[in-house]
């Protein structure tokens, strides 16, 4: 009885669960996205040239850019999503308003489709519309939370964050240790984080653990050799 009540409490709710999860994927794509767009670029201009400030600057360029593209990406996703919430908000308080009656048959038959008897469910949807109406709605039929829409600010600001702590690992790879081990430092930390960029990303999504590593990696360093070569081959020619 004692393990039947320790494993019920700690069972995680679903909705703040999904919440958590879905910004934690987020973080784990972004800061993926730093570490490999980022290492193709210091790596090809490694590939054209030795110098550190060249190096210092193309980094600090790519960083800069692609923390700003991904910022300004998710605010205008998760603003069309709000927008969008909003709308659906709206449309449902003025049905509510309009065809009253309407809107109780619908909620009570989308309870009785969740289990409820059609009795149980009437019963429940008369209680929820009576405590608000807007709220059943919302979380029954749009899976909204009223209280909760979707913040751009808060995503833009997220995304921003992940890429640029993705992107400083292969630049301060690159320019910190001696010439000769520049390029050796940068793929072994690049290969390094991605493993564990996959390894997080496979659990929060429950997949299988090593082909999701195994798929990061490569692409890392498939992403890392085509660039290194197209920046040997401009550097051999004086471009």
């Amino acid at each position: 009885m004692k393990e039947t009540q320790a494993q019920t409490h700690e069972e995680p709710h679903e909705g703040g669960l999904g919440t958590r999860l879905n910004w934690l994927r987020a973080a784990v794509l972004g800061a993926n996205d730093g570490v490999v767009s980022t290492a193709g670029l210091v790596v090809g201009v490694a590939g054209a040239t030795g110098d550190r400030s060249t190096l210092l600057t193309a980094g600090l360029a790519g960083l800069l850019a692609g923390s700003m593209s991904m910022a300004a990406g998710e605010y205008v996703s998760v603003s069309t999503q709000r927008d969008s919430e909003k709308a659906a908000l709206a449309m449902e308080k003025r049905e509510l308003e309009e065809t009253p009656e309407a809107e109780l048959d619908e909620l009570a038959g989308m309870l009785a489709e969740k289990g409820l008897s059609a009795q149980v469910a009437r019963e429940a949807a008369l209680q929820l519309t009576e405590r608000d109406a807007l709220r059943a709605h919302a979380e029954v039929e749009l899976g909204i939370d009223p209280d909760e829409l979707t913040n751009p600010w808060h995503a833009a600001g997220a995304s921003f964050l992940a890429f640029t702590v993705g992107a400083l690992l292969p630049l301060l790879a690159i320019v910190l240790p001696p010439a000769s081990l520049r390029l050796a430092v940068t793929v072994v930390s690049v290969l390094a984080a991605l493993a564990l960029t996959g390894w997080w990303s496979a659990r929060l999504g429950e997949a299988p653990v090593g082909r999701a590593v195994l798929r990061n990696m490569g692409g890392g360093a498939v992403a890392m050799a085509v660039t290194y070569a197209a920046g040997a081959l401009l550097g051999a020619a004086g471009v």
